[in-house]
């Protein structure tokens, strides 16, 4: 009989972490904090050809991938299902059908072994990602989040605490960065696409940046920057003069991360914080990533940032969270169900 309030906490338990929040259907094995595992199957050449997720399919494409990749995951730690320690699984935030079928084979298996199921919210799976860089990373630090939902800069104070310090007033950057995506032509998925075309382009478009001015609150905003790049390219096309799309995503990106990085920087100085860690899909962002490791080196502050694989949707950071909460022995009940919605706190 399954019994939460009965599990025992074991030292460098073995985790499989499970996520299917989106398009990527992923499992991972960690041992404590070391990585042995990490796999991912996504559907997202399919989503392509509409241009961005369908829920349906990607639902569909979880129920055929999931049994698939926990195979794989396990192969390739060299750990067999008998030896799992607790299952962890993202419950939220996401798409609802998708979530549900990582959920549920999740529930299944927590039950069949008789471990404990752990709940994760998947962004503070991404706020995790840090721990698989440096075993030996500990509270307290500064942490930047960016990805398609979420926007803010935290104060990690401990394991399971932390302080929101700022965060977006309406767009995420990771959305933004979607949305330009689209104005500009580009394919599925977005923000990559823009840091390619960025890269050919100058900083020369006047753009306005995300960080909302005359309040004393840290906030961001990316609705306007988001307006201000389809404006510029309306007008240019009105006037029948040629876009220089390089141009515009370079300089959307500048006018979109710049103010992100520096006050990370300044809120790791003003909090006498000496470690900046980062997660979220956008800090798989290259020129994010340069910009932040020069402006954490000038301030003497660490920086620990995922690989641009562990920034992206993945299991392993689903892993790393879900030992937090099992050290912390908050372990889920099997009628734990998805929610598309959930606070960050």
């Amino acid at each position: 009989m399954y019994d939460k309030t009965k599990f025992k906490i074991k030292d460098n338990p073995i985790i499989l972490g499970l996520e299917s929040s989106c398009d990527e259907t992923a499992a991972a094995v960690i041992k404590g904090r070391k990585l042995l595992s990490s796999q991912i199957m996504s559907s997202a050449t399919e989503q392509a050809k509409f241009g961005g997720v369908v829920p349906e399919i990607a639902s569909r494409a979880h129920t055929e991938a999931v049994d698939e990749v926990v195979r794989r995951a396990l192969d390739e730690a060299g750990v067999t299902v008998e030896q799992i320690d607790a299952v962890a699984v993202t419950y939220g935030a996401g798409l609802l059908g998708a979530l549900l079928v990582g959920l549920s084979f999740a529930k299944s298996l927590a039950y069949t072994l008789g471990v404990p199921l752990i709940a994760v919210n998947h962004i503070r799976g991404h706020m995790a990602a840090a721990y698989l860089v440096d075993e030996e990373l500990k509270p307290p630090f500064i942490t930047l989040l960016a990805s398609g939902g979420h926007t803010a800069i935290l104060h990690t104070k401990t394991y399971t605490e932390f302080e929101i310090l700022g965060g977006t007033s309406d767009d995420a950057a990771g959305e933004a960065f979607d949305k330009v995506a689209r104005v500009l032509g580009l394919s599925y998925p977005g923000g990559v696409n823009v840091e390619r075309l960025a890269k050919d382009g100058q900083n020369s478009v006047q753009l306005p940046k995300c960080q909302v001015k005359n309040t004393q609150a840290l906030q961001f905003s990316y609705s306007g920057l988001k307006t201000a790049v389809i404006n510029y390219c309306h007008n240019k096309e009105q006037k029948g003069e040629v876009v220089d799309k390089e141009n515009v995503a370079c300089s959307f990106q500048h006018a979109a991360v710049d103010p992100l990085v520096k006050k990370t920087v300044e809120c790791a100085k003003a909090r006498g914080v000496k470690t900046v860690t980062a997660g979220g899909g956008v800090i798989a962002n290259g020129y994010l990533r340069n910009t932040l490791e020069e402006e954490c080196k000038k301030a003497g502050l660490k920086l620990v940032l995922p690989e641009k694989k562990y920034c992206t949707d993945n299991a392993a950071m689903i892993a790393a969270e879900g030992l937090i909460q099992y050290q912390a022995g908050n372990f889920a009940n099997l009628n734990l169900n998805a929610k598309a919605q959930i606070p960050l706190k």
